[in-house]
């Protein structure tokens, strides 16, 4: 089971591939599931000689007040025996550091690189991987060092910071807690015993480690706490003595260090006994198989929120699209198919299966006929038009019957103003219909993953839309046109003739240029127009159907196509330009998929092992 730490630390460089491991919404409820050890504790209580201590490498910053600004999210790979030493930060994942001064040196930097050369501190974690024969798998979180009073430079916040720092991590359910408490130093004033006993009051998330046992008072020990009958922990309590600062000043080495620091406790007669689970090595050993254990128990959880985060990485791949052909016939291809589909999304807003169609049958049910009635007749058919009308079409000669050339101007005057609500229906219905192809550039997918080609469908359709709007206003206006034109010979036919019964046929003909006689013409003309008003209501509808409807549905993109077909590869790939924000965030996302994929059947087999 040694390998389920790699596993966990193999999921964890997953879920921060990008930088952020917080940047979807998904990966920090699986990094959060994940079990992690958090190293607590207050300045100068030893925190970073332990670490130092399990890593048996010099590697950290040192110096006196707040040193650890940021998290250190610190993953330690074991390797065969014999390689060799190195160290890679997730910052510059092609850089190896064989030198560890320069890996303390690369901490500083990274810090103030997110801090400034200030004591201000962050929560945006560094990431260190740290690949050796003398390590065991294991992963490791420092924490800035809890304090009391901010140092010069420093806001009187940042008391709370750091608390409020150190809380989000430990207060997680599945973070284990390495609390470092010094042993000269009374334990009740422990900062990292305070700060765990609030998140884990029962102590079973919570594993004790005492500093500095060899610095205590003449005459006093810690046995009584290395025996949890001072403090009692779920987990026995691990003693250890680091180096001292002239150990460090004389760059003695972990190994001598390790060896002394067996060789004190199995020395001091009060702590001989307990010798056999104190120092570095036994601490590196136990966090190792407590962390395996722990992992081991979250295995079911962590392949359910593996398969999800999988699912969720498969779900924005697809929504990002494909990455692009390289070769001129593949990339033509690909923007066919994505002009079907954009193709295909119109066609459903324009017969039901999407919104927006149902308000072009508006423009004829509703828009068309309040236009026609609307239209005011009073100017034409007043009496004095239809005077001036009827005497000028009689010529040098009166008419003898009816003034037929009279109610032929008359009507003609007054059908010419139905053109504007013709042309009106016909720009309505356009403006519709561009809507429609923003709203299906908008929807089509395929389309945001291509700016420039996005651009370049939308006003290829738009110009589509132009041309026919124009053929559809031409075809629309011939009927108004062809009523103008030709006059119904049945409608007359059925009016009553000018000698009715009971009239007086030898009255002069300038007679009938009276009032009553021009009102009965005005309202014979007025009665023809509503026919012929009618009649447009329901042809104009049709020939905007055909003309501009119809012809959207089967030749929307037909001209583009067209031009298509004649650009050459360079102008093929400047339609499909991709933003760049998008193939970086494709590429990573592919790299994190496949690790998660990596994971989860590594996980799968050990968990059938089990």
């Amino acid at each position: 089971m040694e390998n389920l730490i790699s596993l966990v630390n193999k999921i964890q460089r997953a879920c921060t591939a990008l930088g952020d491991h917080g940047e979807a919404s998904a990966l920090p409820t699986l990094w959060d599931s994940l079990p992690a050890i958090a190293v607590v504790g207050g300045q100068s209580s030893g925190k970073s000689s332990v670490l130092e201590s399990i890593v048996g490498k010099d590697f950290l910053p040192r110096g006196s007040g707040i040193v650890t600004r940021r998290p250190l999210v610190l993953q330690l790979h074991k390797i065969a025996e014999g390689s060799r030493e190195y160290a890679e930060f997730l910052h510059l994942p092609r850089k190896r550091f064989t030198d560890f001064t320069a890996v303390r040196k690369e901490i500083q930097d990274e810090t103030d690189r997110e801090t400034g050369r200030t004591k201000q501190i962050s929560s945006i974690p560094i990431h260190l991987s740290i690949y050796s024969p003398n390590v065991v798998n294991l992963t490791l979180i420092d924490l800035p060092g809890l304090t009391k009073v901010a140092v010069e430079g420093q806001p009187d916040s940042v008391v709370q910071e750091i608390e409020n720092m150190v809380r989000s991590y430990i207060e997680k359910p599945n973070c284990i807690i390495l609390a470092i408490s010094p042993a000269n130093q009374d334990l009740a004033t422990s900062d990292a015993i305070k700060i765990s006993r609030e998140v884990d009051p029962t102590g079973e998330r919570t594993l004790g480690v005492l500093t500095k046992i060899d610095l205590m008072d003449k005459g006093t020990d810690a046995v009584e706490i290395l025996e949890g009958k001072s403090y009692r922990l779920k987990f026995p309590w691990v003693g250890v003595v680091n180096r001292s600062q002239a150990d460090i000043n004389k760059n003695v080495d972990m190994i001598a260090a390790r060896r002394r620091e067996r060789e004190y406790f199995s020395s001091t007669p009060e702590y001989k006994h307990l010798a056999h689970r104190m120092g570095s090595e036994h601490l590196a050993k136990m966090l190792s198989k407590h962390l395996e254990n722990v992992i081991k128990s979250k295995i079911p959880g962590i392949q359910s929120l593996i398969s999800k985060t999988i699912s969720d990485l498969e779900s924005e791949l697809s929504r990002l699209g494909k990455p692009i052909a390289a070769d001129a016939g593949g990339k033509l291809y690909s923007i066919m198919e994505i002009c079907r589909a954009f193709d295909q999304i119109y066609k459903e807003h324009l017969d039901g299966v999407r919104p927006g169609g149902d308000k072009i049958y508006n423009v004829f049910d509703n828009q068309l006929p309040a236009a026609l009635k609307r239209l005011q007749f009073d100017k034409q058919l007043s009496m004095e038009n239809i005077r001036k009308l009827i005497t000028e079409a009689d010529g040098y000669q009166p008419h003898l019957i009816a003034p037929e050339q009279g109610y032929r101007r008359l009507i003609e005057s007054t059908l010419v103003t139905i053109r504007g609500p013709a042309e009106a229906a016909v720009d309505a219905v356009h403006s519709l219909l561009k809507d429609l192809v923003h709203k299906a550039v908008s929807e089509t997918v395929e389309l945001r993953q291509y700016p420039g080609l996005r651009v370049e469908v939308g006003n290829a359709a738009c110009e589509s839309l132009e041309r026919m709007r124009d053929e559809s206003k031409k075809a629309t206006l011939k009927l108004v046109d062809m009523e103008c034109s030709y006059l119904t010979v049945d409608f007359f036919r059925k009016l009553p003739q000018d000698v009715e019964k009971g009239g007086n046929p030898s009255h002069s003909i300038f007679d009938r240029y009276n009032d009553g006689y021009l009102r009965r013409i005005g309202t014979t003309v007025l009665s023809y127009v509503n026919m012929v008003c009618a009649t447009l209501r329901n042809s104009i509808p049709k020939s905007v159907v055909y003309c501009q409807v119809r012809e959207a549905k089967r030749s929307l993109l037909d001209h583009f196509f067209t031009e298509l077909g004649k650009m050459d590869q360079k102008r093929l790939s400047a339609l499909l330009n991709e933003d760049p924000a998008v193939m970086e965030r494709r590429a990573a996302l592919a790299k994190r998929l496949e690790l998660y994929r990596s994971a989860q059947a590594e996980i799968d087999t050990v968990a059938w092992a089990k």
